[in-house]
């Protein structure tokens, strides 16, 4: 009777986890319907973007790291550096020096993610395929252009990341002014 009444109780916790799974991958469903609604006018309007109707600004922190890569004026501080190298983290995202952020989501979130993802994706491309000659049309639209400059000021910006981070190191900066993996020497300099 004892072994009938464990294997019950497991019973039912078993149907409790399933219960809580379902609640759960509902939720997460739920959540990735709401991000496809969210980014459907973004993947839309995609055209918008290969006609050079539609763009986005270039952070300033590009583009004043695009006109001075190397400029080191008002950073002779650890805190400076540091400041410059988090606005740049804002425009640019973390750098390749940075863990991952961990990732607490439950499976389910991770797939209806993907899954919302690849439907704006599949949007974004159905807009974008309806432009014939797209590549041309975004030549003599100057949204070819708008492209190459955004990446050089990208690049321009992952550049004065990395300088300034060197910069740090030299200095004996703690992290962000210096790589994530910088221990700095007890004597400051």
């Amino acid at each position: 009777m004892t072994h009938f009444r464990h294997a019950f109780t497991l019973v039912q916790a078993g149907l409790l986890a399933l219960g809580l799974s379902c609640c759960t991958a509902m939720r997460s469903v739920g959540e990735g319907v709401g991000t496809v609604t969210s980014g459907f006018g973004d993947a839309a309007a995609a055209p918008l973007e290969d006609l050079n109707l539609r763009r986005d600004e270039i952070p300033t922190v590009l583009l004043q790291a695009q006109a001075a890569p190397y400029d080191t004026r008002n950073l002779t501080r650890c805190r400076a550096i540091a400041a410059e190298v988090r606005r740049l983290d804002e425009a640019l995202g973390p750098d390749v020096d940075e863990p991952p952020a961990p990732d607490g989501r439950l499976m389910s979130e991770r797939a209806s993610d993907a899954a919302a993802d690849a439907t704006l994706d599949a949007i974004r491309d159905t807009a974008t395929d309806f432009i014939p000659l797209r590549s041309w049309v975004r030549r003599l639209s100057g949204a070819e252009q708008r492209s190459r400059e955004v990446l050089a000021a990208i690049q321009a910006g992952r550049l004065r990341r990395a300088y300034l981070k060197g910069v740090g190191m030299q200095r004996n900066c703690a992290p962000p002014a210096a790589p994530s993996w910088f221990q700095p020497s007890r004597e400051r300099r």
